[in-house]
């Protein structure tokens, strides 16, 4: 996709989006054979559920069709979230990976894999996990010392609420 489609599209579309609720997060133009596909990642502070996700997909594909920006030929419209391990590259995204597990490459210290705990202007407050029955370890990231951020995927996480059931109901069977 030429950077003046992407400009183009992006003008257009991002008002629509934004008044949706959401944020345009981004836009591809892939060619499938013969056809084009218009990929567009949304997303907010609050996530989107497939109504939402819906919702701007039809307002999109509205203002799309009253405009000449995807040209004549035939295309199809692809609207969704980033997936789960997104990777995070503006000030929101840390904001939207607090609590979550993140994998930073470092610029001068390599690989880091900490939990998002808080984000201000100038970077981020992590929690390195503990090893081999160590506690966890406090730090603070800067964002000038961070080349890139991915979320990562947690399977078997227990939230603060289950470990603390967990506890309460060993207790309980312990009296």
């Amino acid at each position: 996709m030429s950077t003046t489609q992407s400009e183009r599209l992006r003008e257009l579309l991002e008002p629509l989006v934004a008044s949706q609720g959401l944020d345009l997060e981004e836009i591809a133009v892939d060619s499938v054979g013969r056809k084009r596909v218009l990929r567009v990642v949304v997303d907010s502070d609050t996530g989107a559920d497939l109504d939402r996700i819906a919702d701007v997909s039809r307002a999109l594909s509205a203002k799309l069709d009253e405009t000449d920006a995807m040209g004549e030929g035939e295309y199809t419209l692809e609207v969704g979230t980033p997936g789960a391990e997104r990777s995070l590259t503006e000030h929101r995204h840390y904001v939207r990976a607090t609590d979550r597990l993140v994998k930073f490459q470092l610029r001068e210290e390599g690989e880091l894999v900490a939990r998002v705990l808080t984000v201000d202007d100038e970077g981020v407050d992590v929690e390195v996990p503990g090893v081999k029955g160590r506690k966890p370890t406090a730090r603070r990231i800067a964002f000038t010392d961070i080349d890139k951020a991915r979320v990562q995927v947690e399977f078997n996480r227990k939230d603060k609420q289950d470990a603390q059931d967990a506890k309460d109901m060993k207790e309980e069977e312990e009296a």
